[in-house]
């Protein structure tokens, strides 16, 4: 009786379509989904980038490129961009440098660690500066400090008010002293442009250490933080090292700075541009207070 059953089952052969479909890996594209690196939610990439790069689950915001920034920010077509082909000489000769500077270029698409320009965020006029970390950390060197400090000078010169996305790793090894002088220089740019009378807005992105933090990006008449973000000068180990005790969880995070007076607001990346737009208009003395 079984053999007869089997005799009246008939086993297709797979199709030539069906052994190519086989034979083919399957292959999922790595940017398709999002994996929040603080609370392990999954979403699609898509759904990620609608909401600004933050994850809906636990607010983490992750970091932007440059170009990210600005299209977060300023009013669409009035960017105009300053000193977008200024490069480093190599001021120490360090071995490898310039290759690199070279092979960060190819990768980013940037010729340096931050872009600065002029532009409208919300109709407000403003000198914007975005530094971005996906180049060399954002590590201030020779480059990025002339740029910042031409900037600051433009702004000066044409009484805007300035607006600057800090995100760095410090001071830029590989130029030596000529990085460290960065802070002095930046730091001397942002007085001349205070002694104007005009405003000056500093945003720290995670992350915001070293010589950055301790120069151009402490200076703001108003200091905003994205929320949960890095911000300091040296390393928790090196700190704890130093003074033998062991420091709060907390500690070097933007709601540490606010409870201790160092940031002066927490912005979520939703309503920065809104907040930057009415700051600005409050400044110029056409705009409501700010709440």
């Amino acid at each position: 009786m079984l053999q007869d059953l089997l005799q009246k089952v008939k086993i297709r052969a797979p199709s030539p379509l069906a052994k190519a479909a086989e034979s083919v890996p399957l292959s999922i594209p790595k940017d398709l989904l999002f994996k929040c690196p603080r609370c392990q939610a999954v979403l699609s990439s898509e759904e990620f980038t609608a909401a600004g790069r933050v994850c809906p689950a636990c607010g983490y915001h992750a970091r932007l490129t440059a170009a990210q920034r600005l299209e977060e920010t300023v009013d669409e077509g009035s960017f105009e961009e300053f000193d977008e082909g200024l490069e480093s000489c190599n001021p120490i000769d360090f071995p490898g440098y310039g290759e690199k500077v070279a092979q960060l270029q190819a990768a980013t698409g940037l010729r340096e660690a931050v872009i600065t320009g002029r532009c409208r965020i919300g109709g407000e006029a403003a000198v914007i500066v975005v530094m971005d970390s996906h180049f060399m950390m954002a590590s201030m060197g020779s480059v990025v400090g002339e740029k910042i400090t031409r900037a600051f000078e433009k702004a000066a010169d044409e009484g805007l008010p300035v607006v600057a996305f800090t995100a760095s790793g410090g001071a830029r090894m590989q130029e030596g002293i000529v990085s460290l002088m960065q802070m002095a220089k930046t730091s001397g740019a942002v007085a001349r442009h205070s002694r104007r009378g005009l405003l000056y807005i500093t945003v720290l992105t995670d992350p915001t250490t070293g010589g950055v933090t301790a120069s151009f990006a402490s200076l703001g008449d108003i200091i905003i933080a994205e929320p949960k973000v890095l911000v300091g000068f040296a390393g928790r180990r090196v700190i704890e090292g130093t003074i033998r005790q062991r420091l709060p969880e907390s500690f070097q995070s933007a709601e540490f700075l606010e409870e201790h007076g160092f940031v002066d607001m927490i912005v979520t990346r939703r309503e920065m541009k809104e907040t930057l737009s009415r700051l600005l208009a409050v400044h110029r003395g056409e705009g409501g207070a700010c709440e």
